[in-house]
């Protein structure tokens, strides 16, 4: 009987859906007054705009990583290739480590959100409002504890919920304008170039960037999407361009109902803007609307992280139980638990507006900053091989290092097999292979190195923009150094004894 493993059986559609649901969530709707309070005045759809340029830039990274080794865990194997031997066994262990406390965080804020917004349609107290968020956490994982193909096609669904729900509100702001809006500074006052600009745009842009985290979710989910070469970058531009449009147009429809000095202090923007264009009615059903993109966006967010200690766990780098697949449904059912269990204390635990810099904060380094480096040394592997072995991308072995048999057209379709984390790969007619083994890269960012460059530069300007909470991430980092120099032995130790048994 074979052993259960991951399946490639999410097309571009689905994959796409992912990302968008993501991307969407509670994260618009409850930022979109901070973001205007931070600002003041009426320039705030800049930060919007700097969102969306971050989330394309970063998406160029994304796309080629996620192209080149599209394997479950996503940022654990790009950091692992990326800084080789000396360097990735350890960072890429520190993106699981942040990742374990960083996605329950996740969770959490979107939880939070949508026990918010519930409190329109009946007024919550806060032992109310956690038993909601608590519970919305509970039924995700019972809507999860299912395989790959089916949670395909629910996320199809929950996708035509958010586009629907979003044009709906961007399409009533546009044909019941009320207010005159430009995001242009008034005459007399600051200039977009000026420095208080750039504090300020730093401190909303912590807020904006937050609503447009998830376009690279489809990498945490590489080794279940068919044709990754292709598909994983098409649905990340796919979801940026559409969600950056999309979060544009609704902030101009909503603040040319409800001027933006109201705006700035209004708990439920949407509810308050279909309430003046529609009526109450109307506003309790776009709420009800809202709350279903919230739940959306957590079914996405906890599919896409519970695959991460997954991956490491399965590689033989973390605690072994987290490589375990459910015998049946082929899906990493301790991860998916592990997750859901955190994310339903955290929810408990804190407030909306702590949780969303800390989780800026604490992947910003490991992850963003870290990742973009990588890609250049990985460029540079290539590099050196190509010169050395006469082939553009003989990645130095990396192939060899990420599971893959090198060779074209082969891939790690089923990379895991159950707990023992064995690999396997297999003839796959519709893509080329992920890694070294290829002679080609599957997606070239555009402009290289100067997506690199910006990403850097930006994810550091964001992270002082946290401020103190940027401590938070650095003090984690150091906790998860102590960990790992303590835990490697042994997991190496039981890696070897699982190789000698198979």
């Amino acid at each position: 009987m074979a052993l259960p493993h991951l399946k490639r059986e999410i097309g571009l559609l689905q994959a796409t859906s992912i990302n968008m649901i993501d991307m969407v969530g509670i994260g618009p709707f409850v930022t979109m007054p901070l973001v205007i309070g931070i600002f003041g005045r009426k320039v705030f759809l800049w930060a919007w705009v700097f969102g969306a340029v971050t989330a394309l830039i970063d998406g160029m990274i994304w796309s080629e990583l996620g192209a080149a080794y599209p394997l479950a865990g996503g940022s654990y194997n790009f950091l692992k290739q990326g800084y080789g031997s000396k360097y990735g066994p350890l960072l890429s262990f520190l993106f699981v480590w942040q990742t374990c406390l960083q996605a329950p965080l996740v969770v959490a804020s979107g939880a939070i959100g949508f026990a918010q917004y519930f409190g329109y349609l009946i007024p919550l107290g806060p032992v109310a409002s956690k038993v909601v968020s608590g519970s919305v956490v509970i039924l995700i994982v019972l809507l999860l504890y299912r395989n790959i193909r089916t949670i395909g096609r629910i996320s199809v669904l929950l996708w035509a919920g958010v586009i629907i729900t979003i044009c709906w509100i961007i399409i009533s702001g546009f044909t019941h304008r009320q207010v005159s809006y430009s995001c242009l500074p008034a005459q007399g006052g600051a200039s977009i170039f000026s420095m208080s600009f750039l504090i300020l745009l730093g401190q909303s842009s912590v807020k904006t960037i937050y609503s447009y985290l998830g376009y690279y979710n489809v990498c945490h989910l590489g080794g279940e999407i068919r044709n990754p070469g292709k598909n994983i970058p098409r649905s990340i531009f796919i979801s940026i361009f559409g969600i950056a449009a999309l979060y544009i147009f609704m902030n101009l429809g909503i603040v040319g109902v409800v001027p933006w000095q109201e705006a700035m202090h209004s708990k439920f923007i949407v509810s308050t803007f279909m309430e003046r264009v529609y009526g109450h009615r109307m506003a309790m059903i776009a709420t009800m609307l809202v709350l279903w993109i919230a739940f959306a966006s957590l079914f996405a967010v906890v599919l896409g992280y519970s695959r991460v200690p997954y991956a490491a766990a399965a590689d033989g780098a973390f605690f072994p139980w987290f490589a375990r697949l459910h015998p049946t449904k082929e899906f990493p059912y301790i991860s998916l638990l592990f997750i859901g269990a955190l994310g339903f204390v955290f929810s408990l635990l804190f407030k909306l507006s702590e949780v969303i810099s800390a989780i800026l904060a604490m992947r910003i380094l490991v992850q963003f900053v870290a990742q973009a480096i990588g890609t250049v040394l990985l460029r540079e592997k290539r590099k050196k091989a190509a010169v050395a072995g006469g082939e553009e991308g003989a990645g130095a072995g990396a192939g060899v290092e990420a599971g893959v048999t090198a060779g074209e057209g082969v891939k790690v379709d089923d990379e895991v097999r159950g707990k023992a984390g064995v690999r396997v790969g297999r003839r796959d007619p519709a893509g080329s292979s992920p890694g070294a083994g290829n002679t080609r890269i599957p997606f070239r960012m555009w402009l290289y190195p100067l997506p690199v460059v910006l990403s850097v530069s930006i994810w550091l300007f964001v992270l002082v923009s946290t401020g103190w909470v940027a401590l938070l991430g650095l003090f984690l980092a150091a906790a998860g150094v102590v960990v790992y120099y303590s835990m490697r032995g042994l997991w190496l130790k039981e890696k070897g004894t699982k190789e000698q048994e198979d």
